[in-house]
C-alpha cells in the first residue's frame, strides 16, 4: 500500500476523509474487515464506488414469440403469487383454495402477460428488438472514515495488519 497526500472525501452525508482507494471491491471489504477485527467501530466507515460506467450487455435478438413468452412467464409468476396469497385468506380450507387460486392465477397471468408482451413488441415497431442486461460499474472504490475516527483507522491500517497491499493508495 502506498501513501499519498490527503484529499477531501466526496460528499456522502458525513464529514469524512478517504482512508484508502482500491480498484477491487473485495479489497475495500478486506480493509473494513481488518478495521473490524481490531475493534474499530465500523459504523463510521463507508465504501463509495466512484467513476461509474453504464454497461449494457446484449443477450440476443427479441422476436414476437420471445416477447410473448417473456410476458407470459412474468404474468404467470405474478398470477401464481397473487392467487396463492388470496387463497390463504380462506379459513375453511386454505391449502386447497391456495393451490386452486394459484393455478388459476398462473393460467390467467400467463394469458394476460403474453398479450401484454405481444402488444409491447408490436408498439415498439422494431426500434429495440434485442434483449439486454444493464449494470453500473465503478472504476474504483474509496474507503471513507468519519473525521473523528480517521486517525485511529490510519493507525490500524499502517500497522500492517491484513493484506491490503494491492490498493492504489492510502491516505
Amino acid at each position: 500500500m502506498t501513501t499519498v497526500e490527503t484529499f477531501p472525501a466526496p460528499e456522502v452525508g458525513h464529514a469524512s476523509q478517504v482512508l484508502a482507494v482500491t480498484d477491487d471491491y473485495a479489497e475495500a471489504e478486506e480493509i473494513v474487515n481488518m478495521l473490524g477485527k481490531h475493534d474499530f467501530p465500523v459504523e463510521h466507515v463507508r465504501i463509495v464506488g466512484d467513476g461509474l460506467r453504464f454497461v449494457e450487455q446484449v443477450k440476443g435478438r427479441l422476436t414476437l414469440w420471445g416477447s410473448i413468452g417473456r410476458g407470459a412467464a412474468g404474468g404467470a409468476l405474478t398470477g401464481v403469487l397473487i392467487g396463492w396469497i388470496f387463497g390463504l385468506f380462506n379459513w375453511v380450507a386454505p391449502v386447497v383454495t391456495s393451490v386452486l387460486l394459484a393455478f388459476y392465477g398462473l393460467v390467467f397471468g400467463a394469458i394476460v402477460g403474453g398479450i401484454a408482451g405481444a402488444i409491447n413488441y408490436l408498439l415498439m415497431k422494431g426500434r429495440r428488438n434485442f434483449v439486454s442486461m444493464s449494470s453500473v460499474k465503478p472504476s474504483h472504490f474509496e474507503v471513507l472514515v468519519d473525521n473523528a475516527w480517521v486517525s485511529t483507522a490510519r493507525q490500524i491500517l499502517h500497522e500492517g495488519h491484513g493484506s491490503t497491499s494491492a490498493s492504489r493508495g492510502t491516505v
